[in-house]
């Protein structure tokens, strides 16, 4: 019998697995097959990904194109495990990504391959700021998202990720992301004054590692004139600007790299999530030519080189990047959700929206309302998160290849769901 075909009690995961598991409470049910933008679960039952691997399937599940590159390369005895070592696969990768992604904008960054997940990419990113500039500080933002591990954790906003560290988390200072104070005051006068004043008691920064889009923080959209004014700021300052794109880079906003709008050229980029095209593990470090002073080795791991990965991550850019189609449709599909969105935030009290492309979402002033949506919106077939400090924003993250008519069915479930909470 095939492995999918088989039957598995969901005793075998609440027995013995780890107390840990979280999304699986949400979305209790066994699932064996996906594709495009559908789950299907062991009893038959076909659910639709507004999810979408927490971002990391932009292209959709078993993508068939990448599928089928993957496939050939597999069957042709194609290197799988690597470390750093040169393959044909990665040369590949890179001349694609160079030639297809940096150079048409304008960006000249060395490719680092860290260990294959966004929060070791986070981690090289701020001990490389550290080694660079020979100081200790970051500064990161309120409600900030950055992975789980010690250094990622140090500027990550949440209190309760931050509390499993089990230990103190230093050698990081959080300031306001933009609009923090709804407009009362300009979010950079405090981050100013406190860099100026002798007496405030903040060590002069290594870096700023931001997000254009606050994605587990609650869909929070920084505005492209403070970019622009926070890269000035750290330009001025001698600080470096390491922009955090694991979830919103890869064409979740509308371009390749969410910063693009803002015109803005950080000294680091990390990537990880959607690169690889696939789902597969992998991560990037971009890093600009003059700060490239790792020695051999000084950052590495046993899996930095996913050379499957490295196969489906050169197909994705070749199909989808080569013109700037993906892109359009991107946007036009992220503005048919904000229409839904601000249809159902006109009607209802208490609801707002907001987001990039296609991250969008829907806020509660209540904030139990968001995962109780959530909870009916996966009765009717509808795979939604929530996201923010109070898990008071509904988050969708549907695959960017989406069709109209499967974008459409979801947001018609989704605002039958609201409906049903709401009323």
């Amino acid at each position: 019998m095939k492995l999918l075909d088989q039957h598995i009690n969901d005793s075998v995961f609440t027995t013995h697995e780890s107390e840990v598991r979280s999304y699986c409470r949400s979305w209790p049910t066994v699932f064996n097959r996906a594709s495009g933008s559908w789950l299907t679960d062991s009893d038959g039952r076909e659910y639709l990904d507004f999810f979408a691997g927490a971002g990391s399937l932009n292209y959709g599940h078993n993508n068939p194109i990448l599928k089928a590159e993957l496939i050939e390369y597999l069957t042709d005895d194609g290197i799988t495990h690597g470390l750093d070592m040169a393959t044909v696969a990665k040369g590949r990768f890179i001349e694609t990504f160079t030639s297809k992604v940096l150079e048409p904008r304008g960006l000249d960054y060395k490719i680092q391959f860290p260990g294959p997940t966004g929060a070791n990419a986070v981690e090289s990113a701020l001990k490389l700021a550290r080694k660079v500039t020979g100081r200790e500080s970051i500064i990161s933002f309120t409600n900030a998202f950055h992975g789980m591990t010690l250094g990622a954790l140090s500027v990550t906003g949440n209190s309760m990720k931050r509390a499993g560290a089990g230990i103190p988390l230093v050698h990081a200072t959080p300031m306001p992301f933009d609009n923090y104070f709804d407009g009362v005051v300009e979010d950079f006068n405090w981050f100013e004054r406190v860099l100026d004043d002798s007496g405030s008691g903040l060590n002069r920064p290594a870096a700023v590692i931001v997000e254009t889009v606050q994605g587990e923080g609650g869909v929070n959209v920084a505005r492209a004139e403070w970019l622009r004014a926070l890269e000035q700021l750290c330009r001025r300052r001698d600080i470096l600007l390491i922009v955090d794109d694991v979830q919103m880079g890869c064409g979740r906003t509308g371009e390749f790299f969410s910063f693009e709008e803002a015109g803005i050229k950080p000294d680091i980029v990390t990537l990880s999530k959607s690169i690889s095209g696939y789902g597969l593990p992998m991560a990037l470090v971009l890093i600009k030519p003059e700060l490239d002073v790792w020695t051999p080795g000084e950052h590495n791991g046993t899996f930095r080189g996913n050379n499957p990965a490295f196969v489906t991550a050169t197909k994705a850019i070749d199909t989808y990047w080569a013109d700037g189609t993906l892109s359009a449709d991107v946007h036009r599909k992220g503005e048919r959700i904000h229409e839904v969105f601000t249809d159902l935030s006109t009607r209802h009290e208490g609801l707002s929206t907001r987001g990039r492309g296609m991250v969008r979402g829907l806020v509660f002033d209540e904030a139990t309302a968001a995962s109780k949506v959530c909870a009916t919106a996966f009765g009717s077939g509808l795979l939604a998160e929530t996201s923010g400090p109070s898990d008071e924003v509904v988050k969708l993250l549907p695959p960017l290849t989406i069709t109209d008519d499967d974008l459409n069915r979801g947001l018609d479930i989704l605002a039958r769901s609201v409906e049903e909470v709401v009323a």
